[in-house]
């Protein structure tokens, strides 16, 4: 048995995980617009996680995590860490299940996903990116506590969790009689990458999938190459605040590297300019990590020429100053 096969959740995992958020998270659209595809020479749909609960996949994630916490061990809470987006996915599953959450937290993270973490009930411990681990704060604050640690990806359950959006890209691509060819998506940790790829691979083998990372940030590309994980040399110094992982995860390179194995860059100014289209042309607001994968394709990194391609807009939670730099 191979390392994939030990630790890649199955497709009764991700039913599972579909089952537990029915109703709580959720079925964002798939969107095809003509302008797109004329622009790219190809079908092209999106996947709209900007609309999902939180404005971001995690949600899926962080509820198939928490709400499968046995009962006698939830008053202790939960701590994660995030440089945002996992932080509201975890704040809002643990308000939902009437939980205490903590999250370590980068002193630079966007002033849009401290508020919004904030208000959703969270209690939030403040790191510097450069100089501190985060999950060293975390693991103290989880033995102190007796909490459950819910980790941004490097989980089996955070893995099926994302993998309900490949199922569901494959539903609704077949309510057209149609299947994905190419499937673009950002990668960090990974988690989002390796849960696509097997709720699309378990029902579409043929289905090709490239990862997309800022450049600069390119982990999994240079882990692709090598066979094994690389790091990052910086910890900051890109737009793309929700893509900057040190280095892919140890549940999810494996998967990844399996599924994958391909991946590409893309330049600030490249997902810029995807943020502005997806406004002025989709009417859809997306924070930069969230857009990566349009970039690519907008940019014409990938032949994607008469096919049906799939790219995952993973997040919407963009601070409104940024914003307006970027469609302006």
């Amino acid at each position: 048995m191979s390392v994939f096969d030990k630790i890649a959740p199955s497709a009764a995992d991700i039913e599972a995980a579909a089952k537990r958020m029915a109703g709580v998270a959720v079925r964002t659209p798939l969107i095809n617009a003509p302008v797109l595809d004329e622009r790219v020479g190809a079908r092209v749909f999106l996947k709209a996680e900007t609309l999902q609960r939180t404005g971001s996949f995690k949600f899926r994630g962080a509820y198939n995590r928490i709400s499968s916490i046995p009962p006698e061990r939830r008053s202790a809470g939960v701590v994660a860490y995030s440089s945002g987006n996992h932080a509201q996915g975890v704040a809002a599953a643990a308000r939902l299940l009437g939980m205490r959450a903590t999250i370590v937290m980068p002193s630079d993270a966007p002033r849009l996903k401290r508020e919004r973490t904030l208000a959703l009930g969270a209690e939030i411990v403040p790191y510097d990116r450069n100089t501190e681990d985060r999950a060293a704060i975390a693991a103290r604050l989880v033995a102190a506590r007796g909490a459950t640690l819910v980790p941004p990806y490097d989980d089996p359950l955070i893995i099926a969790g994302q993998g309900t959006i490949g199922r569901e890209i494959v539903e609704d691509l077949g309510q057209l009689l149609l299947e994905p060819e190419i499937v673009v998506v950002g990668a960090s940790g990974g988690g989002l990458a390796a849960g696509i790829s097997l709720g699309v691979k378990l029902r579409v083998p043929s289905a090709k999938f490239y990862t997309v990372e800022p450049e600069g940030f390119d982990d999994t590309l240079r882990s692709f190459a090598s066979g094994k994980r690389e790091a990052n040399a910086r910890m900051s110094g890109t737009i793309c605040d929700a893509l900057m992982t040190n280095t892919p995860g140890e549940l999810t390179f494996p998967i990844n590297r399996e599924l994958i194995g391909a991946g590409l860059t893309a330049s600030d100014t490249q997902v810029a300019a995807a943020v502005r289209f997806a406004f002025e042309e989709l009417k859809l607001v997306v924070e930069p990590g969230g857009a990566i994968g349009l970039a690519a394709l907008l940019a014409g990194s990938l032949d994607v020429k008469g096919k049906v391609v799939v790219a995952i807009l993973s997040g919407g939670n963009v601070d409104a100053d940024l914003f307006a730099k970027l469609i302006s």
